[in-house]
């Protein structure tokens, strides 16, 4: 924790003029440092946060988060003590945002992030009163100003827009593609049937018929030596199915071997991510 708020800020940008604002009638003033880097004056979030003993909250900030000013060389007329003012980065400034129980601290946390600290990195103003003045006086100045916080708006709305739509689709995608690994991970080879059953409860409609179709359709299965469920080359090289082979015995004592297709654990996750992506073949028409 910080116990060394007396020291002065050395790289305080001089001639960077005072800046104020107003957060539902309560007045947040802020200056920059050498790095354009903000800083708040402590007694006006205070105020705001409802921190009623100033001394106790700023001495939970760590030392780079604090640091004094003469009140007589930044705030000019603002402050006519000559005692040294508290202020505050804007990490500072959130670590009191939330140790506040205020209710108004998260919309005064929403305001600073997303209208007063874009606007001041961007055009070093934020419609001070000399940025109004400015306004007033020079109408091209205030539409090209205008048209600028637009830009900079509609960019940072598409920019959130494209994120969200981003976190909706990983996470539609993450529950099939557990779901996948999972069978990818088993040692366990299963029925065309029993795939079909996984498929339907997954939300892809299919019976075992309908899936024995599909295959052959898209050159997974071919009919070969009697058994019209045979994987094809493309198949095999996959590693998709495996062929199990019985030897039926007959009343008569003859014997001949029966052919079984299995899907592989490595079928399972591939055809469970194709299809789950999908819809049925017999809906596409």
């Amino acid at each position: 924790m910080n116990n060394k708020q007396g020291q002065t800020m050395r790289n305080m940008n001089d001639n960077n003029q005072l800046q104020q604002f107003t957060f539902n009638d309560s007045e947040v003033r802020i200056i920059t440092d050498s790095k354009n880097d903000p800083w708040f004056v402590a007694k006006d979030v205070c105020i705001i946060l409802g921190h009623t003993n100033p001394s106790v909250a700023l001495a939970q900030l760590d030392e780079d988060e604090i640091t004094k000013i003469d009140p007589k060389q930044f705030l000019g007329s603002e402050n006519r003590s000559n005692q040294a003012v508290n202020i505050i980065s804007e990490a500072g400034l959130y670590k009191l945002i939330m140790r506040s129980r205020k209710e108004n601290a998260k919309p005064f946390q929403r305001w600073v992030a997303h209208e007063v600290l874009p606007s001041i990195r961007k055009h070093g103003a934020y419609a001070t009163p000399e940025t109004i003045e400015n306004i007033i006086n020079d109408p091209e100045f205030g539409i090209r100003l205008l048209t600028e916080l637009k830009n900079e708006k509609d960019k940072r709305i598409e920019a959130e827009r494209k994120q969200a739509a981003a976190e909706t689709h990983a996470k539609m995608l993450e529950p099939k593609a557990r779901f996948a690994d999972a069978y990818s991970a088993s040692s366990k080879c299963i029925l065309v049937g029993e795939l079909a059953k996984i498929l339907t409860q997954n939300g892809y409609t299919t019976g075992q018929q309908r899936l024995f179709q599909q295959l052959k359709q898209e050159g997974y299965l071919m009919k070969r030596n009697g058994n019209p469920h045979f994987p094809t080359q493309k198949s095999m090289n996959l590693g998709l199915f495996e062929i199990k082979t019985t030897i039926i015995t007959h009343s008569n004592g003859e014997e001949h071997p029966s052919f079984t297709t299995k899907v592989t654990p490595k079928g399972q996750a591939y055809f469970i991510n194709k299809y789950l992506h999908s819809k049925p073949a017999a809906l596409r028409a």
